[in-house]
């Protein structure tokens, strides 16, 4: 009996699938080599390596070209991504150029326009400077700027921009200087009509500005009652801090007071509060006992 399942155990023993594979891959080779050997064109070994190994060359060419079509997408896609990257590194010196230019242009329309504005008023000596600086709120009611004593800045010079009077000064140090507009609520101006010579007083008024954008007019002695609505208002030659003939704004509206002998109203000034960048300072201070804020 021990015998008998020795014997089938010997019986349902096989070849392992490896041995197999290795057996016939030695077989061909020893085929191919052999037809080789003796030329044996179109015989039965040659026909045998033709069922074997073409298959086999076919399908290691198709994936050798599936490999360098793969390679070479993937190369495209690296080129790609540099171009890309090139290409956006390139929109961004553009872009910075552009904004480089905008920025030089507009400071060459400010020098323009602070050109002009010296021109506007030939009689006085100034100096440029930058705005740094400024107080919370939408306008420039209090402001520094970038010159002071070094630059021949003292208090009370005036400071001007757009086409007119913009405030005066209020403290100094050796690099920079602190500006008071006409808007602020503690800044009067002694003021004239151009067209009248007749005088009256113009006051800052922050909340006006911000319901407005003007200024309070009162005090106006117009006796023959010419003055009217768009008339401009000048700095009168009675002021004590502010020279003569600054251009401050339009009259914007006007009546009588009740005591029937002056007028009130509003002013829109010439200079825009709430967008300055640079200004002229006049390197003059006026010099008279008048009493003015």
């Amino acid at each position: 009996m021990a015998q008998t399942k020795k014997y089938k155990r010997k019986k349902n023993r096989s070849i392992p699938p490896k041995y197999l594979l290795l057996g016939m891959t030695v077989l061909c080779v020893v085929m191919i080599l052999t037809g080789l050997a003796f030329n044996l064109s179109g015989g039965p070994l040659q026909a045998a390596a033709g069922y074997v190994f073409v298959p086999m060359q076919e399908g290691i060419n198709r994936l050798g070209s599936t490999i360098s079509s793969g390679l070479s997408d993937l190369k495209t896609l690296r080129e790609v991504e540099e171009e890309n990257a090139a290409l956006k590194s390139q929109v961004n010196a553009l872009t910075e150029e552009l904004n480089q230019i905008k920025l030089e242009q507009y400071d060459v329309e400010n020098y323009r326009a602070l050109l002009k504005l010296d021109e506007k008023y030939p009689d006085y000596e100034k100096v440029a400077a930058h705005v740094i600086g400024k107080d919370a709120g939408n306008w420039f009611a209090t402001f520094l700027i970038d010159k002071g004593s070094n630059d021949g800045i003292s208090v009370d010079m005036n400071v001007i921009a757009d086409e007119g009077l913009v405030g005066i000064v209020t403290a100094v140090g050796p690099t920079f200087a602190r500006v008071r507009s006409i808007i602020d609520d503690a800044a009067q101006v002694s003021a004239q009509v151009l067209s009248t010579s007749d005088n009256c007083i113009v006051s800052g008024d922050l909340p006006l500005m911000n319901t407005d954008g003007r200024m309070l007019l009162s005090m106006l002695k117009d006796e023959d009652d010419e003055v009217v609505v768009g008339d401009q208002l000048v700095t009168s030659n009675v002021s004590s801090k502010y020279v003569q003939g600054l251009l401050i704004g339009n009259i914007a509206s006007l009546s009588f007071d009740s005591n029937q002998l002056t007028k009130s109203g509003t002013v829109t000034p010439v200079v825009d509060f709430e967008h300055l960048s640079e200004v002229l300072v006049i390197l003059e201070i006026k010099d008279n006992d008048a009493l003015e804020g």
